[in-house]
Order: structure tokens, then sequence, then C-alpha cells
């Protein structure tokens, strides 16, 4: 008897430790820690598609990697024995970085460019392969949320990102270019245009600016007037007012000729309303 109870003496530690292991695991406190409710698996359902989605990859200057900003959590793969150079939007302010494990990862800042237009790189290297995590960049314009991988001998030397919103700002800076090239009389030479233009009278759609490049009149009305009705031009020369054409480009009235006094009129009886142009003040 006593040589049977020797031999599982040394094992009843481990069955009981075991035992209450089993219990724990299995008791309702622990249980309901490890379940997800309906929005905790819905919510982490959609960040999981999002840092696994494949999104777009190019590449860019000098064998630049380049993520497209906002659409996916880019995936930034380093090595233990290189660097990995994760180069921020130039004049943008790093407030902070986070990673999710600072012992087996460094990153440590630099910069390059002009002063007045730095591009803040931040250098990433492991400690050794095989590790995953996660870092967080706040800056003066945006957060980064990126992963970090360690691979034994592939890495990403550089990584850069491409924006939305520069291609929104070029986008619009090229049509502001292309609308003012196309403004009537944009194309004379500004000692040639001719300012001295007085407007009276009182009316909603009474025009803000008259000029002329010495051929054509542009007259300009308030914004509004765009998809109404506009007035009716008459012209006085020689004592005489004559109606004459004209076409509309947006706001601006153009006469194809050299006008020096005019009158609009719209509407009729007590709802007509008038204003005089004159050259010369």
């Amino acid at each position: 008897m006593h040589e049977n109870h020797a031999a599982i003496r040394p094992f009843l530690p481990t069955t009981i430790a075991f035992a209450i292991m089993a219990s724990l695991l299995t008791s309702p406190t622990c249980v309901k820690a490890q379940g997800l409710s309906a929005n905790e698996a819905k919510g982490t359902g959609i960040s999981e598609r999002w840092r696994g989605s494949p999104g777009v990859v190019t590449r860019g200057p000098d064998g630049k990697v380049v993520f497209l900003y906002g659409e996916i959590q880019p995936s930034v793969v380093c090595s233990p024995l290189q660097v990995c150079d994760i180069e921020l939007q130039p004049g943008e302010v790093v407030r902070d970085v986070l990673v999710g494990d600072t012992v087996r990862w460094k990153v440590e800042p630099a910069t390059s460019g002009a002063a007045d237009g730095q591009a803040i790189h931040l250098i990433v290297k492991p400690s050794e392969p095989g590790l995953v995590t996660s870092m967080v960049v706040t800056t003066s314009r945006r957060t980064y949320h990126i992963q970090l991988k360690s691979h034994q001998s592939q890495y990403m030397a550089r990584v850069g990102f491409a924006y939305p919103d520069d291609v929104s700002i070029r986008m619009a800076d090229i049509n502001a270019r292309i609308e003012a090239s196309t403004i009537p009389g944009a194309g004379v030479p500004a000692e040639q245009l001719q300012f001295e233009y007085s407007v009276s009278g009182r009316a909603g759609w009474r025009p803000s600016r008259v000029y002329s490049d010495g051929q054509k009149t542009y007259i300009q009305f308030p914004r509004s007037i765009t998809g109404q009705d506009a007035p009716v031009l008459f012209v006085t020369s020689g004592g005489q007012s004559r109606i004459v054409n004209y076409r509309m480009k947006g706001d601006m009235m153009i006469v194809d000729y050299h006008v020096d006094r005019a009158v609009l009129v719209s509407g009729v009886g007590w709802n007509q309303e008038k204003v005089t142009i004159r050259r010369g003040g």
C-alpha cells in the first residue's frame, strides 16, 4: 500500500493543478471575459478585413514602396540586419510615435530636404525575425496606422505614401489655372485693359465689374445670375439706343465691341430694373 501511494504521490500536485486550471477556464467569469458581444465581433471583423486587405502598392522613385494612404493598414516588412526607411509627407510634423513592442523594435527619426519643406523619416529596425507588431504615428496632418513584420532576410528599404488629398489639390490648382486662362480678356496685357467704367442704378443683378480690352467689353455679374435670364442690353450712340447682341459665359456678359455707354434693363412696369454703364465715370 505504501508503495502504491508513493508511486502516485509525485503526480498529485500536477493533477490538482490541471483540475484547478480547468475549473477556472470553464468558470462563468472566465468564459464571459473570453467571449465577444455581437458588436465586438462585428468591430473586430471590420478591423481584421481592413488590416488584411491587399490594397494598392506601387513603385515610387528610387525603388520606394508606395502605399495609398488611408486605403488599408500598410504592412512594412523589415529585417534584423537592415533598416526600413518610412518617409512621411514633406512639411509634415510628427507628434508621437507609438509602437506595440518597444523592446524588440527600434524606431529612430531622421530628416531630409530643405528647412522649409523637410520630410521626416522613421528608421525602423527589429531585433529578430518572426515578429509582428503595430505602430501608430500622429502628425500635424494625419494619423498613420502601420503593421510591422520582421523577416530573416527580406525587407522594404524605402516606404512612402501617396495622398488622395494631394491629387485633389493638384486638380483644383490645374482647374484654377485653366479657368484663369479662359477668363475673357485674360490673354490681353494688363496695361491694355480699361476699367474706367461707372455703374449706376439698383438691381439684384447689378454688375460687379465692367472692363474693356479695346475691342470687346466685359460685364461681370454676381454669380447668382447664372441660370437666370440675363437683362437686355441697350447701347447708346449718337443720342439713340439700340438693342445689341451679346453672349454669356458663366456670370460674364461679352459684347463684341468697345462700349462707351449702355443700359441694362430687366422686367417691365413697376418691376422693371435698370442699370446704366458709362465709360470714364
